[in-house]
């Protein structure tokens, strides 16, 4: 608890510094802008200054803090395009910007798959132009302060839209790039990570219009970015007083964390089954000894083989023996032979819940699945397309689960718990996780194995977008990693208990568990709804008002 206090008046103190500053950071902005002016020759300063401003915002390396710089992001690229014109020339100046972004924000992705990577950096920049673009359709309808007041809205239906389909990524949803910047995104109970975004994109704006309006538009887009600031801090403080209050009255499940370090180049080569298998037996074995958990978890994949099916039979009978030793519940990744609503069998990755004496699992698959490295987008329609696969070791061709199901787990202490197992690449889609949560889950649990990107940042965006999540719904999380990040996160989206990446080590935590549900889980797609509907209304509206003109 005092650690919790320490970092929050620390945090605190920083952002009543900023607020106070307010003025001074605009004249440090105008500056900065008159010195890009001058450099009206190079019409793609602004550009690279935006897009090297967006990457370096996003989560790295925990000793980089660099979030804050989002929310002046955008303002470079959106005063260079105020008198473009033409179609041609805002293409190249924001694709830049955004190809840039994404180079250094996902460059990571090229040490899992070299071909997979360079495409997921150029798709993605091309996918981040569409609201810049709606944006400059408004512009030349009903004029700039028209599409600049726009364009929050335009940029999150987009967003939200985006995510939808099966092409998306949305690792980089412009809220994500704040999920370790912890008191300025608790409203995200409230708003989701969609809310961040909104409040991101409008901060730019108020930038902007300080910038380049009136003094009376100076004084004004000050006034409200100060309020800006100091109303998440508010609200931050009265959850987190509140939590004082009645922290102690919350239940908790004792879970242990089994992070094997196995290399996962090396995994599907080099290990055999027993050898792997092995490995994890001796480690739970004697985690189980030294702290008695009620769940132990085991990470992606851990069983790398199907070992439900009847060639494996001794093997999952010597699970079962082991289960009953250890006297505990084990939920784990594996790959699951399976065949969903009548459809012919395919391979899943999946997890399962196995508990003593129970002989039948409890089984979830993969829902959303990484584009082209688990699945190719749209293969059902156009089985060709399977040829475009940029397979990782192991990982190739998934099937695509249908049904967000939870698990209900037989805790000693408090009887039947519901859980949430999220596997990897999911816990970026807001929505999904909300639905578990909406089935009664009171804890999140991830499986995943982030060893595919080395020792880069990547795990750690991974693992700081899963904070979000356990604001957004205010739910616990247990996460299990092949080599790391393992870590216990709590619903505020703070740590609990974390063990070093690409060590062989478990970790047991108490984590807490949690049945109340958040505005944001029963309304999760009421704020991009919301701002899809005004974008069509704002495009009607910049029409008539182009005729009327």
């Amino acid at each position: 608890m005092a650690f919790a206090l320490g970092s929050f008046l620390s945090d605190l103190c920083f952002f009543v510094f900023f607020a106070s500053i307010d003025n001074l950071f605009v004249v440090l902005m105008s500056q900065l802008f008159r010195t890009i002016n001058k450099l009206s020759h190079s019409r793609y300063v602004p550009s690279l200054l935006s897009g090297a401003l967006l990457g370096l915002s996003f989560p790295s390396y925990p000793f980089i803090r660099l979030e804050i710089i989002a929310w002046v992001a955008l303002v470079p690229l959106l005063i260079s395009l105020q008198n473009v014109e033409k179609p041609g020339e805002l293409f190249r100046r924001v694709y830049l910007a955004m190809l840039l972004f994404c180079l250094i924000s996902l460059w990571w992705v090229s040490l899992a798959t070299l071909p997979g990577g360079v495409l997921t950096i150029i798709a993605q920049a091309f996918f981040l132009t569409v609201p810049i673009f709606a944006f400059f359709v408004l512009k030349k309808l009903a004029g700039y302060r028209f599409a600049l007041f726009s364009l929050p809205f335009l940029w999150v239906a987009w967003e939200w839209s985006y995510m939808q389909q099966d092409m998306s990524l949305g690792w980089l949803t412009l809220g994500n790039s704040q999920a370790n910047l912890n008191l300025m995104i608790q409203y995200a109970d409230l708003v989701g990570v969609w809310g961040i975004s909104f409040w991101l994109v409008w901060f730019n704006v108020l930038v902007v219009l300080s910038l380049t309006g009136s003094k009376k538009e100076v004084i004004g887009s000050v006034a409200i970015m100060a309020l800006m600031v100091l109303a998440p801090l508010l609200y931050a403080s009265v959850l987190f007083y509140r939590e004082g209050i009645v922290s102690e009255k919350e239940l908790y499940l004792r879970v242990t964390l089994v992070q094997p370090d196995i290399n996962p180049h090396d995994k599907w080569a080099e290990y055999n089954s027993t050898e792997i298998m092995e490995r994890y037996y001796r480690m739970t074995g004697k985690a189980v000894r030294e702290n008695r958990p009620e769940l132990v978890i085991w990470p992606e994949t851990a069983i790398p083989f199907s070992i439900l099916e009847g060639a494996y039979a001794a093997d999952l009978q010597s699970l079962h023996v082991a289960l009953r030793g250890w006297n505990t519940a084990l939920l784990s990744g594996f790959i699951d032979i399976a065949g969903e609503r009548n459809q012919p069998n395919e391979s899943y990755n999946a997890s399962m819940l196995l508990e003593p004496g129970r002989a039948v699992p409890q089984i979830y698959h993969k829902m959303r699945l990484v584009p082209f490295a688990e699945r190719v987008p749209y293969i059902d329609y156009f089985p060709w397309l399977g040829n475009l696969t940029f397979s990782l070791s192991g990982i190739r061709g998934w099937g695509k689960g249908r049904d967000a199901s939870v698990m209900e787990l037989t805790s000693p202490r408090h009887g039947d718990v519901v859980i949430a197992n999220i596997i990897c690449y999911e816990s970026i889609f807001p929505t999904l996780v909300s639905e578990f949560v909406r089935k009664g889950a009171r804890l999140l649990t991830l499986v995943t194995n982030d060893g595919w990107y080395g020792t880069s940042y990547g795990p750690y965006q991974h693992l700081a977008i899963g904070r979000m999540r356990c604001i957004e719904n205010r739910r616990a999380m247990a996460r299990c990693a092949n080599t790391g990040l393992t870590v216990v996160i709590d619903k505020f989206g703070r740590t609990i208990a974390e063990v070093p990446w690409w060590q062989e080590e478990s970790l047991t935590a108490e984590v807490p568990l949690e049945s109340r549900m958040t505005f944001y889980t029963t309304h999760p797609d009421l704020l991009p709804k919301t701002a899809l509907a005004l974008s069509a209304l704002l495009f009607v509206a910049a029409g008539i008002k182009s005729r009327r003109g």
